[in-house]
């Protein structure tokens, strides 16, 4: 028997070094014989290393090679915060800090010499948005809120574990573009529905938006958020690729199945400021709940033409807020050209937007939203310093779930089951236990801003102006955010 098991096991390697060998000069054949990449044609089978190595690269520089502080768009050591901001095992770290302090655009919070005592600490107000203005306002307690994420962008079960995350902490979530699916209503979270340039999950069957739809929707959601564009690719419509577009995604958002669902690059019936105007004033008169706009910003003349056109037809007709979004802010998937090189950063644009509303006289009537890569609570609270009301972050609460920035959201193979519909993926995101880390991760990312807020010697958060932030310029400089942006005036704080 003992022959016979040696046999075989011979005739077996025997085998597998035949195939080996026949596909080495399969290999050989094609690439010798293939005229689209040079480095095969000279250098075939061994020239195949060097395509596995690009592709694998990313992976490699991630886990083994980048310090912690290297890795772009997020370094491990803001994933590790969150990670544990999410597990509730606190933000506490040994021995010192590894943030260059001495880097250009860090951020340094001013110290009180005093600061606040546990008695003098008051609870962070909430604000009311949309309040004397419409029939049905929204009062938002947390600071920390989810960004717009569509389903189809993401999964099914990520989806059902950041709304029942949401409804436990307090915080709102946002629909994203692709509509209003079961999954999101399911939990009963407090839901700001986005309605993109095709209208998706309000448009009728021309494409048009439909009054109907919104009426329909309107007691199932807190506020409606227009989107003009995203930080990641301002001017390029949502993408979703075919392979993610199956019949219940397609259903949801009234288009057809296993097609790229691609959104126009604007607003057909949305060429200038007055024209979204009427578009706030035709969905807040129906639906009666606040009506906001999310935007990237270029440059100045777009918020100056906005105040303006408001200024000629009364405050009644202003957005009751504003989500600012900065050109680091992530997407599913966006042209690199856009990516990299698209809309001004948040750290320029959230306090010229504040600047021009306070100057028209209208901070009091919007509020504002800003987002755009403000993962941490030091992020968080440099954005109420700056002058916004609310932070929204979408990437923060995808690493909450579990997301290990594989890059791969664009391509229906994320390992974390986050961004893919292969359902064998998705396996691995219990609903059960991530949406206690979603949970989580508000309620820490609201304690921390409360913690630093305390620092700084204020009673809440509320409280932060720009005096309390300043940004690194080099070694041995500092300067104050109130110096670089002048705080024109106070801003409405709490429920006023």
């Amino acid at each position: 028997m003992s022959n016979i098991g040696s046999l075989l096991l011979q005739g077996i390697g025997t085998f597998i070094g035949f195939a080996l060998l026949a596909l080495v000069i399969v290999w050989f054949v094609q690439d010798v014989t293939q005229k689209k990449h040079t480095i095969l044609r000279n250098f075939p089978v061994v020239g195949r290393l060097r395509y596995l190595f690009e592709r694998q690269g990313e992976y490699f520089r991630q886990y083994f090679f980048a310090n912690d502080r290297e890795e772009m768009p997020f370094n491990r050591s803001v994933r590790g915060w969150i990670y544990r901001l999410a597990k509730d095992e606190g933000g506490t770290i040994g021995f010192g800090s590894t943030n260059n302090l001495s880097e250009p655009g860090n951020i340094l919070f001013v110290n009180a010499p005093f600061p606040t005592l546990e008695v003098e600490q008051t609870p962070t107000p909430a604000c009311i948005i949309g309040a004397d203005y419409c029939r049905e306002p929204f009062e938002a307690k947390s600071i920390v809120n989810i960004s717009g994420m569509s389903f189809g962008a993401i999964s099914a079960p990520a989806v059902r574990a950041l709304a029942r995350g949401a409804r436990e902490s307090g915080c709102w979530m946002g629909t994203g573009e692709g509509g209003l699916s079961p999954y999101h209503e399911e939990a009963g979270c407090d839901l700001v529905m986005q309605i993109g340039t095709a209208k998706y999950g309000v448009r009728d069957r021309s494409g048009a938006l439909s009054n109907e739809r919104l009426r329909e929707l309107a007691p199932r959601v807190r506020a409606f958020e227009i989107k003009l564009s995203q930080g990641a690719k301002p001017g390029k419509g949502g993408v979703l690729p075919a392979a993610k577009v199956s019949e219940e995604i397609a259903a949801i958002r009234g288009i057809a199945p296993h097609v790229d669902s691609i959104s126009p690059n604007r607003h057909h019936d949305i060429a200038n400021a007055d024209q979204l105007l009427d578009m706030i004033g035709r969905v807040r008169d129906i639906t009666g709940r606040p009506v906001g706009v999310k935007t990237a910003i270029g440059g100045w003349d777009f918020m100056h033409q906005l105040c303006e056109a408001i200024l000629r037809r009364g405050p009644e007709w202003a957005p009751d807020f504003l989500v600012i979004d900065g050109g680091e802010g992530g997407t599913g998937a966006a042209p690199q050209a856009l990516m990299d090189h698209m809309a001004l950063p948040i750290t320029e644009a959230l306090p010229r937007v504040v600047d021009a509303l306070v100057e028209a006289g209208l901070r009091e009537r919007v509020r504002v939203v800003a987002s755009g890569k403000l993962v941490t609570s030091a992020k968080a609270t440099w954005a109420l310093c700056a002058g916004a009301d609310f932070v929204n972050t979408a990437r923060g609460y995808m690493f909450a779930l579990g997301c290990i920035q594989a890059l791969r959201c664009h391509a229906n193979t994320c390992p974390t089951g986050i961004t893919t519909h292969n359902r064998r993926l998705q396996r691995g995101l219990v609903v059960e236990e991530k949406y206690l880390r979603v949970a989580n991760f508000t309620r820490n990312m609201n304690r921390e801003i409360d913690m630093i807020a305390h620092a700084c010697g204020l009673r809440h958060a509320r409280e932060f102006r720009r005096e309390h932030v300043r940004i690194v310029r080099g070694a041995y400089e500092s300067v104050a955010l109130s110096t670089l942006f002048p705080d024109c005036s106070p801003r409405m704080r709490g429920t006023g």
